[in-house]
């Protein structure tokens, strides 16, 4: 399912469920020693996903423990993503040389609960959303905006090693193309020499989830 709002250079692997057993490495075993069986095995098969899609490339399997702030800490020269979420999970890595960051995000397609909309959406946006209205039978508007900040958070984390607050990117969904594009109202990391004042991505609604994915491709260096 997701590699179908992913380029070409990035890999991707997902399961819908958790019956796959996957060996731990040592270090990862640690993060997850005291954990509850569901968190376990959420943890475990997303790691899964993670050495499948690390296999495209070439790469052989690695432990991968969370680092600053959660975030995934990738073999060097590896960007990549990761998520999971109720019957999902998912990883999508590249070669840095390739691709300079990875943001991805599935959710349930079912309406965020009470109070959440509220917490993450700027004025724009939920203009936008009343808009939308019953645009669309069968996607779940809300929660595509709150996966789309998520996948924004985790593309633009890596480049800054800064958190980002749901209301400083303003984003605005593409109903018929599938894309998403946002707007930085802080200001953005210097990738490849250039300043990013936003971030675009697409998205996708399949088997009851709604999922996101960002990817920023790097820029050739001058020629030698």
């Amino acid at each position: 399912m997701i590699e179908r709002i992913l380029p070409p250079e990035v890999a991707s692997a997902e399961a819908f469920d958790d019956r796959e057993a996957v060996a731990l490495f040592p270090e990862e075993e640690a993060v997850v020693a005291r954990a509850v069986d569901k968190r376990r095995r959420e943890f475990a098969t997303a790691r899964g996903c993670a050495r499948r899609a690390l296999a495209v490339l070439g790469l052989p399997p690695v432990p991968i423990v969370p680092g600053e702030r959660g975030a995934p800490a990738w073999p060097a020269g590896v960007v990549g993503s990761m998520t999971h979420c109720d019957g999902y999970r998912a990883s999508a890595v590249a070669r840095e040389e390739r691709v300079r960051t990875v943001g991805l995000d599935a959710e349930p397609n079912e309406p965020l609960p009470d109070g959440v909309l509220e917490a993450i959406a700027t004025p724009p946006e939920r203009a936008w959303l009343q808009r939308r209205d019953g645009d669309r039978e069968g996607v779940c508007w809300d929660r595509l905006l709150f996966s789309a900040k998520e996948s924004i958070y985790k593309a633009w984390f890596p480049l800054t090693r800064r958190w980002l607050n749901f209301e400083e990117a303003v984003v605005t969904p593409d109903p018929e193309a599938g894309t998403f594009s946002s707007r930085l109202l802080v200001p953005g990391p210097v990738v490849d020499g250039r300043a990013l004042t936003g971030f675009t991505g697409r998205w996708l609604v399949s088997r009851g989830l709604v999922a996101t994915a960002i990817t920023v491709p790097s820029r050739p260096g001058p020629p030698r």
